[in-house]
């Protein structure tokens, strides 16, 4: 995790509610739930297993351990939790290093929290070796703080990632916005007390209160994300 925060990064301009925002990685800023599901299906593949699709919405958004144990029991595969991990995390890291393709509208909305100076953090459910080979391809300037999923007690869909990534920005998380695409993240964020932009990748996502639901990053932007906060005030 990233852990060096420059003391003019943790507020915002003088007179804005939302202190920080706190970014998702796999399917919401790079296209990449794609990634992780052909990873699983060639891996249980090997095992001599196929996957059923209906697993994917499953799977998807949650920490490693979880799926992966998930998957272990639904096939009856021979092979360890630990042995999984590592062939999943080989066989993905191997897919982004051919390349990694950005969600629409993502590059747009990293350049303009940069250039208005608003504190960003990339929260994840992803290993840190994953994380570090696509912030390079996102730009590492982009975010003061990255937080792994194999770095927190407990990662998503419990709060404690959030909650790290607001400590160490020294926001309150009532006044922090949270994008993300799974329902995993959602209840993560939600449980963190943050407010939440849902962008579904693979499943659906309803509309709650202090949440709001849409089709794209497209549709998201700073004076967005500002409206969060300040309409629940």
């Amino acid at each position: 995790m990233t852990s060096t925060v420059p003391t003019a990064m943790t507020l915002t301009a003088e007179g804005s509610a939302l202190q920080a925002v706190f970014l998702d990685m796999d399917g919401t800023l790079v296209d990449t739930e794609g990634f992780w599901w052909d990873a699983e299906r060639e891996a249980f593949a090997a095992l001599g297993h196929v996957l059923d699709e209906s697993w994917r919405d499953i799977v998807v958004g949650g920490p490693m351990t979880r799926s992966a144990g998930f998957l272990i029991e639904a096939t009856g595969a021979d092979i360890t939790l630990a042995e999984l991990t590592v062939l999943l995390n080989d066989r993905f890291e191997a897919r982004i290093s051919r390349g990694v393709p950005l969600m629409p509208g993502a590059a747009r909305l990293l350049g303009e929290l940069a250039e208005h100076g608003i504190p960003t953090a990339l929260v994840s459910a992803s290993h840190r070796r994953i994380i570090d080979k696509i912030v390079h391809s996102l730009g590492p300037s982009h975010f003061a703080l990255t937080v792994a999923g194999d770095e927190v007690p407990r990662t998503k869909p419990h709060p404690d990632p959030y909650l790290v990534a607001a400590r160490g920005l020294g926001a309150d998380p009532a006044r922090c916005a949270v994008v993300e695409d799974t329902a995993t993240g959602v209840a993560a964020a939600e449980a963190a007390g943050c407010r939440v932009v849902a962008v579904p990748s693979v499943a659906p996502i309803a509309a709650a209160e202090g949440r709001v639901v849409v089709g794209s990053l497209e549709e998201v932007d700073l004076a967005f994300l500002r409206t969060l906060i300040t309409r629940l005030n």
